[in-house]
């Protein structure tokens, strides 16, 4: 940074905040005074106490307003790392918890995880492991349905007889468990691509 732009710089970053500096009136003092003189113990530190003119007053009130801001910029901007840390935990702080999810779910290994595959629940990925089940009759199964038993896969409509053979062949690989909305909606797509 050229030393003219150091200097506009911290003219404006000092000189701003003490033009925002108010001063006290006038008025202010006299409203003191009468009430000082109003009690007798003070009425003698009223008389003896030399008030600042006016004018300087003003004057070193601005400088030291602007002196105080600049020194609390310089501060944080020493300390920028520091100052990050605690406003990012202060705001982790205030921040909401986060809910607590579904993770346990007891029929998990039945979604393709092992040799049993849940009719109701299962993605049809999970048809995978049986050859010839993937995708025409993984998908009739995944398309329809709920189910209340394993054999309520045959009355699937449009199901040809060898589609229902593969079936046959498979059918003690299969369960039927109530369903649970979080998968039962992602049977066909979970959204997972090979």
């Amino acid at each position: 940074m050229a030393p003219s732009a150091l200097r506009l710089a911290s003219v404006l970053l000092l000189g701003v905040p003490a033009a925002a500096y108010v001063a006290p009136q006038l008025g202010s003092r006299r409203v003191v005074e009468r009430r000082a003189a109003a009690i007798p113990e003070f009425a003698d530190f009223a008389a003896a106490e030399e008030f600042a003119p006016e004018s300087q007053a003003s004057v070193f009130g601005l400088a030291a307003a602007s002196l105080g801001v600049g020194a609390v910029i310089g501060w944080l901007n020493a300390r920028r790392q520091q100052v990050a840390s605690v406003a990012g935990a202060a705001a982790l702080a205030m921040a909401p918890a986060a809910g607590l999810a579904i993770v346990d779910y007891d029929a998990v290994k039945y979604l393709g995880g092992s040799d049993k595959v849940d009719i109701n629940n299962a993605n049809v990925q999970a048809y995978r492991q049986f050859p010839g089940m993937y995708p025409t009759a993984a998908g009739a199964i995944g398309s329809h349905g709920p189910y209340k038993s394993v054999k309520d896969i045959y009355d699937i409509p449009g199901l040809t007889e060898q589609v229902k053979g593969i079936m046959k062949k498979y059918e003690g690989q299969f369960v039927c468990l109530p369903v649970n909305e979080a998968y039962f909606i992602d049977r066909i797509n979970n959204g997972m691509y090979r």
